[in-house]
């Protein structure tokens, strides 16, 4: 059995109890203890998660195509331990997923989950998203140990209309997830583009993804937005 807890903001904390393994971003690693010899090891996910090894290669193709494709690691461990993982000093927050929750994650967020995860590259829609593109990973609690820890760059904010009802957008650069307990939660995608943006006086939110009340997600959004994207102008 797994259990994930955040230690000093910047570094998630896996305690095993028995035989079990891990799922994490390559290189994330950065400590471990155990009573006698080290009892885990580590091996690259060359096709990622997968039900089987056709699933497993249909899903590494979608991930490239799509740009959501990280390299991923399996932490084999074999009796109780204690590992630590972070990447580069980001914010890690942990997230106990329900039986049947949902959590839509952009991939280059992801530190870390169990095996009790079900894990997914899927298509949001058609037209400009962000600059990750058309896709999101995807990760469902399939157990009751069905822990997932997030990057954030910066401390995260978070928006929730579970209980308000209230309508939620928010700059696609900027979001790191949304959680949902009744489905995807998947956003409309708003886009603002007129004649000013061909002329370079666009107002920079030229797109966000909006949630209507009776949506109920919750949000998790960086203070900080990731660079790229499609930029229209004329100098």
């Amino acid at each position: 059995m797994l259990t994930f807890e955040v230690i000093n903001e910047l570094t998630l904390k896996v305690t095993c109890e028995g035989n079990d393994t891990l799922i994490a971003k390559a290189g994330a690693f950065i400590a471990g203890e155990n009573a006698g010899a080290k009892n885990y090891s580590f091996e690259k996910m060359i096709l990622g998660p997968g039900g089987s090894i056709g699933q497993a290669i249909f899903g590494q193709l979608v991930r490239r195509v799509t740009g959501e494709n990280i390299p991923l690691m399996k932490v084999n461990m074999h009796g109780n331990s204690t590992t630590y993982y972070a990447h580069y000093g980001q914010h890690v927050v942990v997230y106990k997923l329900a039986i049947g929750e949902t959590v839509s994650v952009e991939s280059e967020n992801i530190l870390a989950f169990t095996n009790d995860c079900e894990y997914s590259v899927r298509f949001l829609g058609i037209g400009v998203l962000s600059q990750k593109g058309l896709a999101t990973t995807t990760l469902v609690g399939r157990g009751n140990d069905a822990y997932v820890a997030l990057l954030s760059d910066g401390n995260p904010l978070v928006l929730s209309n579970v209980k308000s009802m209230d309508s939620i957008a928010v700059d696609p650069d900027a979001v790191i997830c949304w959680f949902s307990k009744n489905g995807m939660g998947d956003p409309q995608i708003r886009a603002d583009v007129s004649w000013k943006t061909f002329i370079g006086q666009a107002s920079g939110e030229s797109y966000t993804f909006e949630w209507l009340g009776n949506d109920q997600v919750t949000v998790l959004i960086q203070p900080s937005e990731r660079r790229g994207g499609i930029s229209v102008s004329m100098d």
